[in-house]
């Protein structure tokens, strides 16, 4: 099964399947290596990892066709890509989709925010209108040239007009032809019960540590009838508390030793990189 059919069929199960982000090919790789089932290339990681920059809209298409071009030949996963607005209008998007879906895509993420976007969790968002954004996710779906190719519809809505407001969008999206609804920054818990009941297609729902949406285990949101769960930047928060630890000691005691559990070991750095296997292709080769 294509890793395109393997989303789709995560998605329609509605077991709430839990998705972490990758911002590299390295983080990509230690989400798999840990058995996970897909991955989602976060614009907010590669943002923050690659740039040093919040999650305002500084990413552009080639910054993110390029890791996740990367990502894929990494690993073997579902790649779910943020693609933000789709850098543009319904013109735009048609590019992004298939730029994104040339690049190892098997699904993309596009949001009905005004450019420059701005983390969903982030105060002083505003949307596009309703009817702009349905042309853009017909513009997405009319654009794939692989048919198994998903298209995820993200609202903002719920920050700026409402809940009700967000479902009622979210639904016009899935009847543009939208395969995943993501209706984020969700600020109840009432909200988070309510929505697989509102809406009939699969649904992804954003845990962002931190955030302004209430935190549920992936069990129980599954048994709401979530399809996919989301963690896009736990493996980047977790990647920097780990350096300052580690820098932290080796500011303070002038050397950090493999011992200390403040570092992965040399062994499982390589491990994690295919060195054996590199080096069983030189001996082929040479």
């Amino acid at each position: 099964m294509s890793t395109r059919k393997q989303l789709k069929a995560l998605a329609q199960a509605r077991r709430g399947v839990i998705v972490p982000g990758a911002f590299n090919a390295l983080s990509a790789k230690v989400v798999a290596d840990l058995g996970f089932e897909a991955i989602y290339v976060t614009g907010a990681g590669v943002t923050n990892m690659w740039f040093g920059m919040p999650d305002q809209g500084f990413m552009g298409l080639a910054e993110i066709a390029d890791h996740t071009a990367r990502i894929r030949d990494a690993v073997e996963l579902p790649l779910i890509v943020d693609a933000d607005t789709g850098f543009g209008n319904a013109l735009n998007v048609i590019h992004t989709v298939r730029t994104l879906e040339r690049a190892g895509a098997d699904c993309i993420q596009l949001e009905d925010q005004v450019a420059p976007k701005r983390c969903g969790h982030f105060s002083g968002k505003e949307v596009i209108s309703t009817e702009e954004a349905v042309s853009k996710i017909k513009a997405a779906v009319d654009a794939r040239r692989d048919p198994d190719f998903l298209i995820m519809a993200r609202t903002d809505a719920a920050a700026t007009h409402g809940f009700e407001a967000a479902v009622e969008r979210a639904q016009k999206f899935a009847e543009a032809g939208a395969d995943i609804l993501f209706v984020e920054a969700v600020t109840k818990e009432d909200e988070v019960r309510a929505l697989p009941q509102r809406l009939a297609t699969p649904q992804l729902m954003n845990m962002v540590i931190g955030g302004k949406t209430p935190i549920f285990g992936a069990e129980e949101l599954g048994r709401l009838g979530y399809g996919i769960v989301l963690y896009a930047n736990a493996a980047l928060q977790g990647a920097v508390m780990g350096m300052q630890k580690a820098l932290t000691a080796l500011r303070d005691d002038k050397q950090v030793l493999e011992s200390s559990g403040l570092v992965a070991p040399f062994a499982e750095r390589q491990r994690l990189v295919a060195k054996p296997q590199w080096d069983e292709l030189e001996r082929r080769y040479t």
